[in-house]
């Protein structure tokens, strides 16, 4: 049978117009034969966490391994540091737009981070002080989320091969916007959500979910090969790899 009559046939049987059912579609797509290899990094002869954080900081990520137990005290230290920054580029533009008589952005930009809900709290025991906690209820609109100094959200699997974060949306992750937008993204992946390749990633995941796969800060080099970040997303990605 080629090609052109199998996927013929598929089409039939979704539509019901010929012999076969989509239960024998599904049984012949599970009985092709698959010689290929599906991960070529076997965890038993490879420190794959090692190789995501390896793989991640080639994008240009900022990666940083920790104890679990370390978290909490590690996402202060990285939120404050930000919020700092963020404090004096606020300063530095306010200076800005008052020397040239420019409205000023509305809010409070440089202090506030997006925590989604169901993140999870024990990483929020040691939140700074100085810095807002921002919830997304009600879902917080464009103009606010890029006035905000960053977004902390955890991840639903990562990718040892390509250095990959994939995002399914749910609990603790939010909604797209909360990480295109801000120009700042948190993300806390657990050893144990490191898969070696593709497969073993997406077969993790549920194919019904949203998903955001995320290699490295948002950058392009479309134009005259000179890389630029920050095009379609954050500009700077820090990965917190527990474990």
């Amino acid at each position: 049978m080629t090609s052109r009559d199998r996927i013929l046939g598929r089409i039939r049987a979704a539509t019901g117009t010929g012999p076969a059912t989509p239960a024998d579609v599904v049984a012949a797509y599970a009985a092709l034969p698959r010689p290929y290899l599906s991960a070529h990094h076997d965890p038993a002869g490879h420190d794959i966490v090692a190789l995501f954080a390896e793989r991640a900081a080639d994008y240009r990520a900022v990666v940083e391994r920790v104890a679990p137990s370390d978290v909490p005290a590690a996402i202060t230290r990285v939120l404050a540091q930000r919020a700092d920054e963020a404090g004096h580029v606020r300063a530095e533009f306010s200076a800005h737009a008052a020397e040239n008589s420019a409205q000023e952005p509305s809010g409070d930009p440089g202090v506030g981070f997006v925590v989604p809900e169901g993140l999870a709290g024990e990483w929020l025991g040691a939140w700074p002080e100085s810095v807002a906690q921002v919830r997304d209820v009600p879902e917080l609109s464009a103009a606010r989320l890029d006035e905000l100094a960053g977004v902390v959200t955890g991840c639903a699997v990562a990718i040892a091969e390509t250095g990959t974060i994939v995002l399914d949306h749910g609990a603790g992750q939010g909604r797209r916007a909360l990480t295109l937008v801000p120009d700042f993204h948190l993300v806390i992946v657990r050893a144990d959500q490191v898969e070696p390749d593709l497969a073993g990633a997406f077969a993790r995941l549920d194919p019904g979910r949203p998903q955001t796969l995320i290699s490295g800060p948002s950058a392009t080099s479309d134009i005259e090969l000179t890389r630029v970040e920050g095009v379609h997303g954050p500009r700077t990605l820090h990965v917190l790899l527990a474990g």
